[in-house]
């Protein structure tokens, strides 16, 4: 086991080791920036999955989180000069407890009609953020959106000139998730929700509080995911209604945590990275050809995947990852496998 665990450590230095001096060969600030995309996509798919994907929810508009943080902070700055560094944090707030509102009620639907409120909420969201040109004392821009105020080279208010901070912000992001659903997922509430993906009926008659579970989970997700509402905002530098909080955003966090593995730790990661990267150099080579191609061919990727690789790309790395580690597929070391690979 010692020699198991070296290998795991070296494993892991060597992933962010190499995350780490990307920028250093990666010079080029669309190639930069693509990757900057591929790692909040991670990011966003594996606050995503830390309720959806541990509880077995299926929600279809996560986006409304997002869009709540984003908002909040970029509102919060342009008409107060709020830094977003400490708005951020605001509108993560404004999340979890709109999370709350929106979980308290709609928690006791099951399956498709849950998926369904979801998109109900996530499309009521756009139609009114698009009607909403002030919200009090504050701009929101209506259906024009709204576009962040310039600063310059401005690290205090999360503006660069350049793309390698925005790439390493986007890193620590990704690191601190991970390190949080893994933390989660082998913590009491992370059996609670394994329990309850397996079986509500079960959970609820073995003493589990259901439904202050779920909120508990729907919490946290809904403060990473408009952590990283934020992070887009900040980098694009503007925010219009259907990309934050239409089906896009929603939608797109789904896929990338399916494709990857949802109820693991790494699944949803390698999902993020994979599948945004295909996206991009699909849309470079085949975007040009046919108007909306390169989401048809998208499109068949995803459900290429649902159909042959049900458990997600964590399922084709999990056997060579066991051989790197060389340990069997049986008995207790392959259960400890499992549990640190997040599968």
């Amino acid at each position: 086991m010692d020699a198991v665990k070296t290998k795991k450590i070296g494993l892991v230095v060597l992933v962010v080791g190499l995350a780490l001096v990307i920028p250093m060969f990666v010079t080029k600030p669309y190639y930069l920036h693509v990757i900057t995309m591929c790692l909040l996509w991670a990011y966003l798919a594996s606050s995503w999955n830390l309720f959806c994907g541990f509880a077995g929810q299926l929600s279809l508009g996560h986006g409304v989180f997002a869009a709540t943080g984003a908002y909040v902070a970029v509102m919060l700055f342009n008409d107060y000069n709020l830094s977003p560094w400490i708005g951020m944090f605001i509108g993560a707030g404004a999340a979890v407890l709109l999370s709350i509102l929106i979980g308290y009620p709609t928690f006791k639907l099951r399956g498709a009609y849950y998926a369904l409120a979801t998109v109900a909420i996530g499309s009521g969201a756009v139609v009114l953020i698009e009607n909403t040109q002030t919200l009090g004392p504050f701009n929101m821009g209506g259906a024009e959106g709204l576009i962040i105020k310039l600063m310059g080279n401005a690290p205090a208010y999360f503006q660069f000139m350049t793309k390698q901070p925005y790439y390493y912000i986007a890193l620590i992001m990704l690191i601190i998730i991970v390190i949080f659903a893994f933390w989660l997922k082998n913590s009491r509430l992370g059996y609670y929700l394994s329990a309850l993906k397996e079986d509500p009926e079960a959970a609820a008659a073995l003493g589990i509080n259901v439904r202050n579970a779920k909120l508990v989970a729907a919490a946290y997700s809904a403060f990473f995911t408009a952590i990283g509402g934020v992070f887009y905002a900040m980098l694009i530098r503007y925010l219009e209604p259907h990309a934050i909080a239409g089906p896009l955003m929603s939608n797109e966090m789904v896929f990338l945590a399916v494709v990857g593995g949802t109820g693991t730790v790494l699944g949803p990661v390698l999902g993020g990275i994979t599948l945004h990267a295909i996206s991009e150099v699909i849309q470079f080579y085949f975007g040009h050809l046919a108007q909306g191609l390169h989401l048809f061919i998208y499109g068949l990727i995803v459900v290429f995947m649902i159909m042959f690789k049900p458990q997600g790309i964590i399922e084709i790395l999990q056997k060579y990852y066991n051989r790197f580690l060389g340990i069997s597929d049986r008995g207790e070391e392959d259960n400890d496998v499992k549990s640190t690979s997040g599968s």
